[in-house]
């Protein structure tokens, strides 16, 4: 079975691909059918190859074995790279806002209906992309792959808003030509709101935010069920790339020796990351009941 990184790149690859060929197909669509929402979607598509490029740098260099400069690894840089995708997102969101105010001002001829067909398989694409990049994200614990899947459902929303838009301008004709830039401008405040839903996680994970209860429920639970363990007590995780490292304090009888102390947090530590692959390292502190 291909590791968690050979999985990442793979997907991030594919999104590249995508992009790549969608970006030329509704930019040459887009001159040729008079559509400036095509156009718009063609320059999302051109930073979303740009945007995968730096996922895919960072997935190499999050997964750098940890030295002793990063005794915790380089997973960080994960969210960091997040970052710089939100921010791909914003500047082509900001490029379209300006430019579809600027179309809307300037009279012009509506699209031309083939425009529509070429859309509705780009939506059907996209969308067919997102879930398999998303699903991915969810498998191997990746928030830059995440961003990634929000990148293509940002772009499927784009191409949803110019399918609207252009079918308005074709359907009710002299007087709505500008119904497919209205639909730019409506789209890139969608891109700004997936902006924001991809930086939160990674700004939460960053700052070492309290998010994971189900894996701390987990967590105690098998520490629990080791022989010698009356309880635990704190359990703090944080996520470093696609592992996790966590800190756990377990209850022992006060009166038992400190080589037996030392036994119990091993075999803890060894069931918790035989159980919980995704999980980097623990550090147990024994505390006295």
């Amino acid at each position: 079975m291909a590791s968690n990184f050979d999985q990442a790149v793979k997907t991030t690859y594919l999104s590249i691909l995508g992009n790549l060929v969608l970006a030329l197909v509704k930019g040459i669509t887009g001159v040729l059918g008079n559509s400036y929402a095509l156009i718009a979607d063609a320059i999302e598509s051109t930073t979303d190859v740009f945007s995968s490029i730096f996922v895919l740098l960072g997935i190499r260099y999050a997964n750098k074995p940890a030295d002793a400069n990063h005794p915790y690894g380089h997973g960080k840089a994960e969210p960091l790279i997040t970052f710089a995708v939100v921010g791909f997102l914003v500047v082509s969101a900001t490029v379209i806002a300006y430019e579809s105010i600027q179309h809307i001002k300037t009279p012009h001829e509506a699209p031309e209906s083939y425009t529509l067909i070429v859309l509705g398989i780009i939506i059907i694409i996209k969308e067919t992309f997102y879930r398999i990049v998303s699903k991915k994200s969810d498998e191997i614990n990746s928030t830059v792959l995440k961003a990634d899947a929000w990148h293509h459902r940002s772009d499927a929303i784009t191409s949803l808003m110019a399918f609207i838009g252009i079918s308005i301008a074709l359907y009710m004709g002299k007087g709505y030509e500008t119904a497919d830039d209205w639909a730019a401008l409506f789209a890139s405040g969608f891109i700004l709101y997936n902006a924001y839903l991809i930086m939160r996680p990674a700004l939460g994970e960053v700052m070492d935010e309290h998010m994971y209860d189900d894996l701390i429920e987990e967590i105690r639970k098998y520490a629990e069920n080791i022989p010698g363990v009356q309880e635990t007590e704190k359990c703090f995780v944080r996520k470093t790339g696609m592992t996790y490292h966590v800190d756990l304090h377990i209850g022992v009888t006060r009166t038992i020796t400190v080589e037996e102390g030392h036994d119990i947090s091993h075999n803890v530590k060894n069931e918790l990351l035989l159980r919980l692959p995704q999980i980097a390292d623990v550090l147990i502190h024994i505390e006295p009941v």
